[in-house]
């Protein structure tokens, strides 16, 4: 049997990658729907909790943020997003919606991606509702697929201008952040917004 050591460098990391990938399949074979199990399994109280403190962290690492939590009608917090993938991806966490500094719903955020992902994260998304009828929509519908309904931006790393609040043009803003602050690359796209009802 020929050694991997042995193959063209581009042949033998084609074949690491493949061999990885193998196993990491096999992992989430087993592994399921259990995968992101953690991020259902919370209680009312607790996912309101981890929201409120979720927002001060983004606040006190992200002073831009204060203005949109100032203006905004309704305020969506994501404390735990799990995403993770091996070419097709998923992620799913469950969120608390404040308007008026008071609890007004439960939230799920859930998607899917395809292409080149093997790895695992966590962070937390803030989704500002500037507007009346964005807030209006969301509690209308009961959730939205992001792509339909209010028009949303996301500013993550390195967001210039468009993080102005002085100059608000979209509907919805969503802030993508982890424990070192805002994070870079993060999408909503592919993400879908649906009401829970936890206890």
């Amino acid at each position: 049997m020929t050694s991997i050591l042995s193959l063209p460098a581009p042949v033998r990391t084609a074949t690491l990658l493949a061999r990885c990938a193998r196993v990491l399949l096999a992992v989430a074979a087993l592994a399921g729907p259990w995968a992101i199990a953690p991020a259902q399994a919370r209680s009312a109280a607790q996912i309101t909790a981890q929201g409120r403190a979720a927002l001060r962290q983004l606040e006190q690492t992200e002073p831009r943020s204060r203005r949109f939590a100032h203006d905004a009608k309704g305020i969506l917090v994501f404390p735990s997003i799990f995403k993770a993938g091996i070419v097709f991806g998923g992620e799913s966490g469950n969120g608390v919606l404040f308007t008026g500094g008071r609890t007004a719903g439960y939230y799920n955020l859930s998607g899917g991606t395809w292409g080149l992902q093997i790895g695992a994260q966590k962070f937390s998304y803030v989704v500002f509702f500037m507007n009346d009828g964005s807030l209006r929509y969301l509690n209308k519908s009961g959730g939205f697929a992001i792509g339909t309904g209010p028009s949303v931006a996301v500013i993550n790393k390195g967001a210039g201008a468009e993080a102005n609040s002085t100059t608000l043009t979209k509907d919805v803003y969503a802030f993508p952040f982890n424990q070192k602050g805002l994070m870079a690359d993060l999408t909503l796209q592919g993400t879908k917004i649906t009401r829970i009802h936890p206890r």
